[in-house]
């Protein structure tokens, strides 16, 4: 499953577009290599991605191509999520 849908179905990032965009500026990082909006996800994957001065660390539990609301939640496992220094 490409990394942009990915986002959206799991409800990590609320919208499609925003998570293209996200992905496209290098600041989503698979497994340790930076990633595109177009890179597969796989089960066990792990995502690191940086909202602003966030750094949220996900590990890939299910793919969906569908889901409601309450099960979004359960195709990921959040490992870590901590704020970043800014660093100017």
């Amino acid at each position: 499953m490409r990394l942009d849908k990915f986002l959206k179905v799991s409800r990590i990032i609320k919208r499609r577009t925003v998570a293209k965009e996200v992905a496209d500026q290098g600041r989503i990082t698979i497994n340790g290599k930076v990633a595109k909006s177009s890179s597969e996800v796989a089960v066990s994957d792990e995502l690191a991605i940086r909202f602003g001065n966030r750094l949220l660390t996900v590990v890939v539990n299910e793919l969906k191509d569908t889901t409601k609301k309450d099960e979004a939640e359960n195709m990921y496992t959040i490992l870590l999520e901590e704020r970043l220094n800014d660093e100017v």
